[in-house]
């Protein structure tokens, strides 16, 4: 019997027809095996994304026939985004990943002596973990929660909350443009030494915590919902916020929660919580804007955000392990 022959090549022309057939086997199973909260890109839409640049493709063949393949990105600031790795059946998969993941280390080499690597792995990607520790990858826990839109028990749970009364000077309102610099200072201030900064090293900066607030409110990372972002003000100074976006048709996202530091412990952050889901599933129910849920993620072993989270009405839907490879070492 032949031996099996694997070649690992940058997805490229003469591959296009021949790779249809392992990429539409993702599509058909990137809801149920890979989370993903909207449909994929059509194949003719993914392959315009590779060749414009905007992602990379590492196609595994197997005698030939594409049989697996690894997506990243190095747009993101200060990351190198691991976004995928698939494999066509469960046969060989250890073979595979090993070979693809070696090969993206290879290209990436020059690149990782002054950026991380995150891969967020998600679904049946999680049992990658054991393979990927042997090339130096850690890992963080990281829970989804989703507020369902509907759901009598969680808008029972949201509008019973007992929120703390808001000493004198304080009060929350919706985004500005203006509170943007602020945002940026307690952002930074908040998360520089969290373990969401192992993974994406813009926190570490102030100038990399501004690329991320701009990405937020210019809606590169989805629509910006500044009605629905809660502010808590302090004296008329900016002193927390809850960020919202859209991150598909009706999925809203709380994607970044941070009280200044004297101002915490006081409970706040439930406050901008409440506003800003309060704000959702009312424009939900006058269908002034409709929408299904809204998600958040947090570190697994952050107890403290879970349970403010599940005194809102959110519940854990599934967790997932957070990859990062640290900067090369010259």
């Amino acid at each position: 019997m032949a031996e099996t022959a694997y070649e690992v090549e940058l997805l490229n022309e003469s591959s296009h027809k021949i790779f249809a057939g392992v990429y539409n086997d993702f599509k058909a199973k990137a809801v149920d095996d890979y989370k993903f909260e909207l449909e994929p890109l059509s194949y003719e839409e993914f392959i315009d994304a590779v060749e414009k640049g905007y992602m990379q493709c590492l196609v595994l063949k197997e005698n030939e026939i594409p049989t697996a393949f690894l997506v990243y990105t190095t747009s993101i600031s200060e990351a190198i985004e691991l976004n995928l790795v698939h494999c066509l059946g469960s046969e060989d998969e250890t073979t595979k990943v090993k070979l693809l993941v070696e090969k993206f280390l290879e290209l990436t080499e020059s690149e990782r002596q002054t950026k991380v690597v995150s891969y967020p792995m998600l679904g049946h990607q999680s049992v990658f973990t054991a393979d990927l520790s042997k090339y130096g990858f850690k890992f963080i826990g990281l829970a989804v929660l989703r507020f369902i839109m509907g759901n009598a028990s969680s808008e029972r749970i949201l509008e019973n909350m007992k929120l703390s009364e808001k000493p004198e000077g304080y009060k929350i309102v919706g985004y500005s443009d203006s509170y943007k610099e602020d945002a940026v200072r307690i952002i930074h201030e908040s998360f520089r030494d969290t373990q969401d900064a192992l993974y994406d090293t813009r926190y570490k900066s102030m100038e990399g915590t501004r690329d991320i607030i701009n990405k937020v409110v210019e809606n590169v990372y989805g629509e910006f919902l500044p009605e629905v972002t809660s502010v808590l003000l302090y004296n008329d100074s900016p002193a927390g916020f809850a960020f919202a976006n859209v991150t598909g048709g009706k999925i809203a996202n709380i994607p970044l929660v941070a009280i200044e530091k004297e101002h915490r412990g006081k409970g706040f952050s439930a406050h901008l919580l409440n506003r800003s889901i309060k704000t959702i599933v009312d424009w939900t129910k006058i269908g002034k804007r409709v929408f299904g849920e809204v998600n958040v993620t947090t570190e697994t072993n952050n107890y403290k955000a879970l349970k403010m989270y599940r005194k809102t009405g959110f519940r854990e839907d599934f967790c997932y392990p957070q990859a990062y490879m640290l900067q090369k070492k010259k």
